[in-house]
């Protein structure tokens, strides 16, 4: 997995038929977000065992980020971080990056029935709340540079919610998908965690990593891959998820900083770079981070 973000990142630098790394990642990050992990995310929720314990992981993911929101908070309002820095800073620390890298990552590591867990904790935990609380951070923190601030509930009008929609209305009612759908889904779905290491590779930039950044990085850093995952570990001690399906669960919120929250960055203007310098730092850092929470786990 490894090797793949190391091509994307070589994308970055020999730039093949004069493509840049930024215009390779939108085209394919699109083809993902609209075709690739709508169709995963109706063929595994479709067959997915859908009850008690999806609400288990939405209490799971949004207990850990909200703590992890709250550890930068304070750890802002002691040192008085300057506004655009705060905001970016709480959104690197809080947001785990469950899809782009948690998909590849706890497949591989617990096989394919974890991909179920994946997403259920993306679609009922870490997006919703990305799209609430933390559209309410990065408007707090930043600037809207839209003349009509979009609605919230806009946000979820998105091709894997759809997907998600449909396929939990499809699993409650009991119908088995037809063998020839199950086959194109199965195909599409092939091509999600390949691009998404590919396209994660393509948006590390060692540019972004800066010497003035790093006293803000630091905080973040400790709280993204110790403290988060620490409480999470704590936090499902008190839910009845069990066995290996525990082990996924706190493994996927140990992820890197998520993808997603440049594009807010960039949207309420605040601090990019440091963000950008987040995302490459704790992603790094996940190399050795990842497999020590796993053995802890």
């Amino acid at each position: 997995m490894t090797l793949i973000m190391a091509c994307g990142a070589g994308w970055r630098f020999a730039k093949p038929a004069g493509l840049s790394a930024e215009q390779t990642r939108q085209v394919l990050t699109t083809v993902v977000y609209y075709l690739l992990l709508p169709a995963m995310v109706l063929e595994v929720l479709w067959s997915a065992d859908i009850g008690l314990h999806s609400f288990q992981y939405t209490l799971l993911g949004v207990g850990s980020i909200v703590f992890a929101m709250f550890c930068l908070w304070i750890v802002g309002a002691l040192f008085k971080f300057e506004d655009r820095r705060m905001g970016a800073m709480i959104l690197a620390a809080a947001f785990p990056n469950v899809t782009y890298l948690g998909l590849p990552v706890l497949e591989q590591t617990f096989g394919s029935w974890s991909r179920s867990v994946v997403i259920q904790m993306d679609l009922f935990a870490a997006t919703p709340l990305l799209f609430t609380a933390g559209v309410i951070v990065a408007r707090h923190y930043g600037e809207d540079s839209a003349a009509k601030p979009r609605s919230l509930w806009l946000f979820f009008n998105a091709p894997p919610f759809w997907a998600a929609a449909v396929a939990v209305m499809l699993n409650l009612n009991g119908l088995v998908a037809p063998v020839w759908l199950t086959g194109v889904l199965q195909k599409l779905s092939a091509g999600v965690v390949p691009l998404m290491l590919f396209s994660l590779g393509l948006a590390l930039s060692w540019k972004a990593v800066t010497v003035r950044n790093i006293p803000y990085v630091i905080p973040v850093m400790l709280i993204k891959m110790a403290l988060m995952p620490l409480f999470a570990m704590v936090l499902v001690g008190y839910l009845p998820i069990v066995g290996e399906y525990r082990a996924a669960a706190v493994l996927d919120l140990c992820m890197p900083s998520m993808l997603l929250g440049i594009v807010f960055c960039d949207r309420y203007r605040l601090d990019s770079s440091l963000y950008a310098m987040a995302v490459t730092v704790t992603t790094a850092i996940s190399l050795i981070a990842l497999p020590f929470w796993h053995s802890v786990l």
